[in-house]
């Protein structure tokens, strides 16, 4: 018998977890059903319901692991980026790559991300996934601010970070210019107030 304790176990379970995240991320929660992930999965349509409790189980998890891979580009990102004092345009330039992306269209990624947000009101499990997800994109902004010279206050990050998630939704449904330029405006407007230059640990420039 394969459990999910079992190493085969464990890579199907592993298998189907990644294969509902990408369905979540190409098309929605809605796409997310026992034959759409099994069969991308590549594994019996009952292994669904073996290996997870409920269909939010899985989806639960599906959610975790979209979070994990934008962590890991938000760090890889942020590894990169040198140490100098920054303007504000450039600042809201570095911002606007890490938290909207470098394409100038809306992406599957972005609306699948305020997805995920509107769904936690209808599914409190995916309540502290989406928290846990939000910190570590306050936490890369935190970096990127820091390493531009400026000063850092958390709970004024965490505002500019909803500003922008505000601003990108925004776009969504206007006929502006697109997320990216609508992001770039609001940050440019706000950056010099809510992350000053730090006067007290001056970097070179």
């Amino acid at each position: 018998m394969i459990t999910a304790a079992t190493p085969k176990g464990e890579r199907r379970r592993c298998a189907l977890v990644s294969a509902a995240a990408d369905l979540l991320c190409e098309g929605g929660f809605d796409a997310v059903r026992h034959r759409a992930v099994a069969q991308r999965a590549g594994l019996p349509l009952a292994s669904t319901t073996y290996y997870f409790s409920s269909l939010d189980d899985l989806i639960e998890k599906a959610v975790e692991q979209v979070g994990e891979r934008e962590s890991l580009q938000l760090k890889s990102r942020v590894s990169t980026l040198s140490r100098r004092r920054r303007g504000a345009d450039a600042t809201a330039d570095l911002l606007v790559d890490l938290l909207v992306g470098d394409g100038a269209r809306v992406s599957e990624q972005l609306i699948s991300r305020y997805e995920r947000y509107i769904a936690c009101a209808r599914q409190p499990g995916l309540r502290d996934v989406q928290r846990r997800i939000l910190k570590q994109r306050s936490d890369a902004v935190v970096e990127v601010v820091e390493r531009s010279g400026r000063a850092v206050r958390a709970e004024l990050l965490t505002a500019l970070v909803c500003a922008v998630d505000g601003a990108v939704v925004a776009s969504m449904v206007g006929d502006g210019d697109g997320p990216r330029a609508t992001a770039r405006a609001t940050l440019v407007d706000v950056i010099d107030v809510l992350a000053p230059f730090d006067q007290e640990h001056r970097v070179a420039l």
